[in-house]
């Protein structure tokens, strides 16, 4: 049985020589993620996409896929160049993919948006007393 799955053409298929890693693992070592556990959770909350279809985290990626992916810093659309496990500086970190021109844009303007929104929201005058508190908390349904 052994042998007839060996010279089945599909498994052949599945061992790439290109190398792979897990996306999670990946996802921090290419600095978008603090930890792990964080890029793991953007995965099973469907915010990482990997050539167009959502992933979890022990998904393998390899270099040439096309990343999509969404933290607190905005959305992204990456070329991956490279895999690495290890964590390093970030200049190093920025050596493993390629941000697309398209998501670069997009990315640049949604940040304009959000500064051209903070105009018409404005600050508060002062702190907010312990009265105030108390009703911002009961305004969330905390209490």
């Amino acid at each position: 049985m052994r042998e007839a799955s060996a010279s089945n053409p599909a498994s052949s298929v599945r061992s790439s020589t290109r190398p792979a890693i897990r996306i999670d693992k990946w996802l921090w070592a290419a600095r978008f993620f603090k930890t792990r556990a964080l890029a793991s959770r953007a995965c099973d909350l469907g915010r990482i996409e990997v050539n167009g279809a959502r992933v979890k985290p022990a998904r393998e990626i390899r270099a040439g896929d096309r990343l999509h992916l969404q933290n607190e810093s905005g959305i992204f659309e990456l070329d991956v160049l490279a895999v690495s496990t290890v964590r390093g500086p970030a200049a190093q970190a920025q050596a493993l993919y390629r941000e697309t021109d398209s998501g670069r844009e997009a990315r640049n303007r949604l940040a304009a948006e959000r500064k051209a929104l903070e105009q018409f929201a404005p600050l508060p005058e002062r702190r907010p007393s312990k009265r105030d508190r108390r009703r911002i908390i009961q305004f969330r349904g905390r209490a």
